[in-house]
C-alpha cells in the first residue's frame, strides 16, 4: 500500500469478510440486548410471589409493572443524543452498568416504592443501553448485510424474556424471587469488566467526530491490516443530506421529520399490540373459558416468535426495507384479528397466536435496523434512540387500552379486532416513509468526508 492513502469506511467494511473482531463486537451487543430482555420480563415473573409476601392485591402491582416502562422511555429519549455527542461505546458501558447495579439493589427491595424506584433506574439504563447496542453493530457491519446481523443481535430480547421466564420458574421455588434479580444484576456487573477491555468505540462515529487518524486504523486493522497504510479516512453516507450536525436537529430536520415520525408512529403501535397482547393474554383467555394452565401456555408463545426477525433481515437486504416490514405488520393485523375469533377451537388458537407472535416480534424487531439504515452518522443513536422511547409509551398506552375496552364490556372478539387495527396503522405509516422518502438501491450514496488529524 502507498503511504498516501485514503480509505472510504464503508468502501472497507464491504470489501472485507465479517472478522474475528466484527463477531466479538455482535457477541457483546447481542448479550446486552439478550440481558435487557431478560431484566424487562424480571418484573412479570416475580410478580405473583410479591402478591404472596407482601400482601399486597394485583392491582397495587401497577406501579412497579410500568415504572421500568417508563424508565425505559426517559432512558432511551436522553441517551440517544448523549451518544450521539460523546460516543457508543461511553453510553454503552454507563447504561449496563446503571441497569445491573440498579437491579442488583433492587433484589433487596424492603417496600413496593423501593421496588418501583429501583425498577425505574433500572429502566432508564436497559433503555439506554439498547438502541446504542443497534447504533453500534450497525455502523460497524457492511451494507448488504446490515438489516441480517442488527436483526439476528435484536433476537437476543425476546430469547433474553423466554430464557427469563423459564429460568424464574426454577429459581423462585428453590432459591426465592429476588434470586431473579440478583441473577440480573449481578451478570450485566461482570460484562461491563468485558466491555471495558474489549469494546471498541464505533468506527463511524470515530471519523464523524474527526478523531485521530491513529484511533480509527487501529480499529479497521482489527478487521483487516489492509488498512495499515492509510493516511486519512473518509465516509459515504446513504442518508440524504442535513446541515443539521447532531443529534435531535437531525431526527427533525426538514430531510428527516417525515420519516421520524412514521418510525414512531409504526413502532409505537406495534409495541400497543405486543403489550396489549402479552399483559392480557392469559387473563382473557381464562375469562373465555380456558383453563389457567393452557391459557398461560398459550399466551407464553406469542413473545416466542421474535427468532423470525433474521428472516426478515435477510429480506430487508435483498428488497425494499419499508415494504418488507410494512407487510409484515399487516400480516399481523390479520392474526391478531384472527385470535379473537378462535376462542372456541384450540388447536386453531395456539397455531393463530404462535403465527401472530412470529409476525407480530418479527416487525417489530426489525424496526431498529430501519431506523439505523435511515439516519445519518451524526444523528443514528438519537434516530433509533427516540423511536425505541417514543414507542416504550406505546406498550404502556396497550395496557391502558385492554383495561378500557374491558370495562367498556367490548367482547373477546371485539377487543382483538380493535387491538388488530394497530397493526393496519403501523403498515400504513411505512408506505408513507417509503412515499416520502423512497430507498432507491441503486442511488448513489453522498460523500462525506473526514480526515483524521
Amino acid at each position: 500500500m502507498d503511504n498516501d492513502k485514503t480509505v472510504n469506511i464503508q468502501t472497507f467494511l464491504n470489501a472485507n469478510p465479517f472478522s474475528g473482531f466484527q463477531w466479538l463486537i455482535f457477541v457483546m451487543c447481542f448479550v446486552i440486548v439478550l440481558l435487557d430482555g431478560f431484566d424487562t420480563a424480571a418484573i412479570g415473573f416475580i410478580a405473583p410471589s410479591l402478591v404472596t409476601e407482601w400482601h399486597i392485591s394485583r392491582p397495587a402491582l401497577a406501579p412497579v409493572l410500568s415504572a421500568a416502562l417508563f424508565g425505559l422511555a426517559f432512558g432511551a429519549l436522553c441517551a440517544g443524543p448523549l451518544s450521539d455527542r460523546l460516543g457508543r461505546r461511553l453510553l454503552l458501558i454507563v447504561s449496563v452498568l446503571i441497569f445491573g447495579a440498579a437491579c442488583l439493589a433492587s433484589a433487596y427491595s424492603a417496600s413496593l416504592l423501593q421496588l418501583t424506584v429501583l425498577r425505574f433506574i433500572t429502566g432508564l439504563g436497559l433503555g439506554a443501553a439498547m438502541p446504542n447496542a443497534v447504533t453500534m453493530m450497525s455502523e460497524y457491519c457492511p451494507d448488504h448485510r446490515r438489516a441480517t446481523v442488527t436483526n439476528l443481535m435484536f433476537c437476543g430480547f425476546p430469547l433474553g424474556a423466554a430464557f427469563g421466564g423459564f429460568l424464574a420458574a426454577w429459581m423462585i421455588p428453590h432459591f426465592g424471587w429476588r434470586s431473579v434479580l440478583v441473577l440480573g444484576g449481578v451478570t450485566p456487573l461482570v460484562l461491563v469488566v468485558l466491555l471495558v477491555i474489549a469494546l471498541p468505540e464505533s468506527v463511524r462515529y470515530m471519523v464523524a467526530k474527526n478523531q485521530p487518524v491513529e484511533k480509527i486504523r487501529a480499529a479497521l486493522s482489527r478487521i483487516s491490516k489492509s488498512v495499515a497504510g492509510a493516511t486519512s479516512f473518509v465516509m459515504t453516507e446513504q442518508a440524504p443530506r442535513t446541515a443539521a450536525k447532531s443529534g435531535i436537529r437531525v431526527v427533525l430536520s426538514p430531510s428527516y421529520v417525515v420519516g421520524s415520525v412514521m418510525l414512531w408512529l409504526a413502532y409505537f403501535m406495534g409495541l400497543v399490540i405486543f403489550y396489549a397482547s402479552i399483559n392480557w393474554m392469559p387473563i382473557l383467555f381464562k375469562e373465555a373459558g380456558l383453563a389457567p394452565q393452557r391459557a398461560t401456555l398459550i399466551s407464553a408463545l406469542f413473545p416466542l416468535g421474535g427468532v423470525g426477525a433474521v428472516i426478515f433481515g435477510v429480506l430487508m437486504d435483498r428488497f425494499n426495507p419499508n415494504r418488507v416490514i410494512a407487510a409484515g405488520y399487516a400480516l399481523t393485523a390479520v392474526t391478531v384479528y384472527a385470535i379473537g375469533q378462535a376462542i372456541g377451537n384450540v388447536g386453531w388458537l395456539v397455531v393463530i397466536v404462535f403465527a401472530a407472535g412470529i409476525l407480530m416480534n418479527t416487525a417489530q424487531s426489525s424496526m431498529p435496523a430501519l431506523a439505523a439504515a435511515f439516519y445519518p452518522t451524526q444523528g443514528r443513536a438519537t434516530g433509533v434512540a427516540w423511536m425505541l422511547g417514543i414507542g416504550r409509551f406505546g406498550g404502556i398506552a396497550g395496557s391502558f387500552l385492554v383495561a378500557e375496552l374491558t370495562r367498556r364490556q367490548f367482547t373477546f372478539g371485539g377487543i382483538f379486532s380493535v387491538i388488530a387495527v394497530a397493526g393496519v396503522i403501523a403498515c400504513v405509516a411505512l408506505l408513507v416513509k417509503q412515499a416520502v422518502h423512497p430507498i432507491d438501491a441503486a442511488a448513489a450514496p453522498a460523500d462525506t468526508s473526514f480526515s483524521g488529524h
